[in-house]
């Protein structure tokens, strides 16, 4: 009896002494914080990136400095669903960065459904799919200087220790267990799905719940595949070396209105988020090796790079698009307006 009582004590302590919790992103830290060609703040200066070196050679110096954005709470997109995309509601749809009295700042988002009584969502994604491997760091000035190797050094979208902030990844994960997000709710029936990226690119969406209540509260996901007990997990021996670690990265939200839940109402809809946390197993235990594998071969530095620039690229590719698309949008002054009378 006394054996099985510290066969049992160990197991518990070997669940709890490898499970982490950590900070996935933090939207209190998504300020704007910096000014790039603008009089006023308008970009967040941890998560700023440059796309301008993969714009191609027919744009001038000029043009690439401005082939600039980050994560800053304004540049976030709310994205409607075919059946809720008119021009009204596309147009009046968008985030805000709003004042807490708990928090300090956190993102607001607004979002413009139909009235009519059909189904429609909402999906919230920030203005690019946040990068594992960007490994730099980010002057007062807004220069993005590389620093390191992606195999060895944390990407300054990771939370770089404990109580540091955290910008959308979470390397070394395992099995989930747990999934948390504070976000504000003002009684609306309206479903929050929350999305995740693994090291694969495939995503999951999970239901967080709805918000029908007042005020900030914390929706939870419990993982119901995940397994306590050790003895009935699949325990697997698999190859250390060359293969990555594996992580999660934040994708979005997705707000889902349901037209036949009791009090539902089309039109405005208003939410605010703080956070989103995550309590997982690791992937890989930090252990004292004989060889520096990576020392010897460099295969996973190579690999990864090799991913960051593909990341790179993808991103920088559709920012592109993006800035052409600006370029070309009329900057006139609406017929009707007091400032045309001065042309």
């Amino acid at each position: 009896m006394k054996k099985l009582l510290i066969l049992v004590v160990m197991t518990m302590f070997t669940v709890s002494l490898f499970a982490e919790e950590g900070v996935l992103i933090d939207f209190s830290t998504l300020k704007a914080d910096i000014n790039i060609n603008s009089d006023t703040p308008n970009q967040n200066r941890q998560t700023l990136m440059d796309y301008g070196h993969v714009a191609g050679g027919s744009f001038t110096a000029q043009q690439k400095s401005l082939m600039m954005t980050s994560l800053a709470i304004e540049n976030w997109e709310v994205t409607l669903n075919a059946s809720a995309r008119s021009v009204n509601n596309v147009t009046l749809s968008f985030t805000r960065e709003s004042a807490s009295k708990e928090f300090g700042t956190v993102m607001g988002v607004r979002i413009l459904f139909p009235v009519e009584s059909w189904n429609s969502s909402a999906t919230i994604k920030p203005p690019f799919e946040i990068p594992a491997y960007e490994v730099s760091t980010v002057s007062e000035d807004g220069t993005i200087q590389a620093t390191g190797s992606s195999a060895t050094a944390k990407s300054r979208f990771e939370s770089q220790g404990p109580g540091t902030p955290a910008f959308g990844v979470i390397k070394n994960v395992g099995v989930i267990r747990e999934v948390a997000t504070r976000v504000y709710g003002l009684n609306f029936p309206h479903g929050l799905y929350l999305t995740l990226i693994d090291g694969t690119g495939t995503e999951k969406e999970i239901f967080m719940g709805n918000l029908r209540y007042d005020g900030w509260g914390e929706l939870r996901w419990r993982n119901p595949a995940y397994l306590t007990e050790i003895r009935n997990r699949d325990i697997r021996i698999v190859p250390l070396y060359p293969f990555n670690t594996p992580f999660i990265k934040f994708g979005g939200f997705r707000v889902e209105r349901n037209p036949s839940a009791v009090g539902d109402i089309g039109g405005d809809f208003v939410t605010y988020f703080k956070d989103v946390s995550v309590i997982y197993d690791l992937a890989v235990l930090d252990t004292d090796r004989d060889i520096d594998d990576e020392a010897t071969w460099n295969i996973i530095q190579t690999r990864e790079e090799a991913r960051k620039v593909w990341e790179m690229e993808r991103f920088g590719q559709n920012q592109v698009l993006r800035y052409l698309e600006t370029q070309r949008q009329a900057s006139e002054a609406p017929f009707g307006d007091p400032s045309r009378s001065q042309q």
